[in-house]
């Protein structure tokens, strides 16, 4: 799944169809190479023309890193593009130099410190990278983590941060980017909206500049989904080239994409640095959310597929994981406010006659909840409409051999 080649200094990650793949420049930067269709190698005349794009109009001098296809950007060294880490240190630089200092390959995925995640059970074909990068002036190391998921097709990244100097400041620490070239004829999707319209397809052009999706009210919220797909301009839900950017993670975020002049554009997504700041004294660590990666080559249905069966098989867990789910009638569109107890119980009955398992309640049973602008949060039964309260209700609805749930 994860091949090193010492010669060429370049990473393969493989799944059964896809490859992403990035080396080591002079022993120093990491550069993204190729992410799509899975090869076996790259050849080394695109290694070397990547290598060598480092110099555009108004770059600074020979060594900008501005032109570059970096696996992992940081503030300075003449990257013009936004970061995916950033620090303030005591002696208020924000300056900070990642360079390779090693690798580790080993079978099976880790948890993320404090945080949700996928995760692999032992027979699951699954490897991970580490790669160690780190800044000796700043006593700074940054571990980039790499899981593949080779029968899934998906790959999943995050970064540990660990401070080995004085205390910093993280006020940028995103889980992944990905520098492409040549998107100027490509679209960006997300996944907009708000109550009861939630997930809207918004689909467009990716132009020069940046556009990105965030949120800034503490959850991910119905606004934005933390997601974001870049596809070609004509690929279609069966058809075409789509990558898929999934943050494993609920709380304020951002999406998007970045590009210059010359159709460089770089994808991100993490925890949004706006209002962000994290200190880190010494000997302390900071963990990014997880990036879950996705090629697809068949459209958006595809991408679509791999997904939910990474989400339905290792991310959800628990019992209920492979079993049939309950079948369930709710009363809302029935009823609306405008019920009882008895009006709850005729429609079970008729719901458990059709083979339903499961009566769930909705909004309205609580206080003076008669409409949309009352009682919410005055969770105490109303008797006018639940003189048995709910567990009278409830052992109704158990006589019927139904589950009782509430919205």
């Amino acid at each position: 799944m994860i091949k090193f080649d010492e010669i060429t200094k370049v990473f393969y990650l493989n799944t059964n169809k896809t490859s992403y793949v990035f080396g080591i420049l002079n022993n120093k930067l990491l550069l993204h190479f190729y992410w799509g269709k899975r090869i076996n190698f790259v050849p080394n005349n695109v290694i070397d023309s990547y290598s060598k794009r480092n110099l555009m109009a108004f770059d600074c001098g020979e060594y900008s890193s501005n032109g570059l296809p970096l696996e992992y950007s940081t503030f300075g060294s003449a990257d013009l593009r936004l970061p995916t880490f950033g620090a303030v240190y005591l002696d208020g630089s924000r300056i900070t130099k990642l360079l390779y200092k090693d690798y580790s390959i080993k079978k099976g995925k880790p948890q993320i410190k404090g945080l949700p995640s996928t995760y692999c059970e032992e027979n699951d074909n699954i490897e991970t990278l580490t790669v160690h990068l780190h800044d000796d002036l700043k006593s700074v190391h940054v571990y980039l983590s790499y899981s593949v998921f080779e029968d899934l097709d998906v790959i999943t990244r995050n970064v540990k941060i660990v401070n080995n100097g004085e205390k910093l400041r993280l006020d940028t620490a995103l889980s992944a980017n990905v520098d492409f070239y040549g998107l100027g004829d490509s679209d960006i999707i997300t996944l907009d909206g708000t109550w009861t319209r939630e997930r809207y397809i918004n689909r467009r052009k990716i132009v020069h500049g940046n556009q990105n999706v965030d949120s800034r009210c503490g959850a991910s919220s119905a606004y934005h989904n933390p997601f974001m797909a870049i596809c070609d301009k004509d690929t279609t839900e069966s058809h075409g080239n789509v990558y898929g950017f999934s943050l494993v993670y609920s709380g304020n975020f951002t999406a998007g994409v970045e590009m210059n002049a010359y159709n460089c554009a770089r994808a991100y997504i993490g925890i949004n640095p706006f209002g962000f700041n994290y200190v880190l004294e010494n000997g302390e660590e900071f963990n990014t959310p997880e990036a879950v990666l996705v090629y697809s080559s068949d459209g958006l249905g595809g991408m679509s597929r791999i997904y939910h069966k990474l989400y339905r098989t290792r991310l959800c867990r628990g019992k209920y994981r492979d079993t049939d789910r309950f079948v369930l009638i709710n009363n809302w569109e029935a009823t609306y406010f405008n019920f009882d107890e008895e009006k709850i119980v005729n429609i079970a009955k008729k719901a458990s006659q059709i083979g339903i398992d499961t009566m769930v309640l909705d909004d309205g049973w609580f206080g003076k909840r008669i409409t949309d602008n009352a009682g919410l949060g005055d969770w105490v039964e109303n008797p006018d409409r639940l003189p048995n309260g709910l567990k009278g209700l409830a052992d109704r609805i158990n006589k019927l051999g139904m589950h009782f749930g509430l919205w």
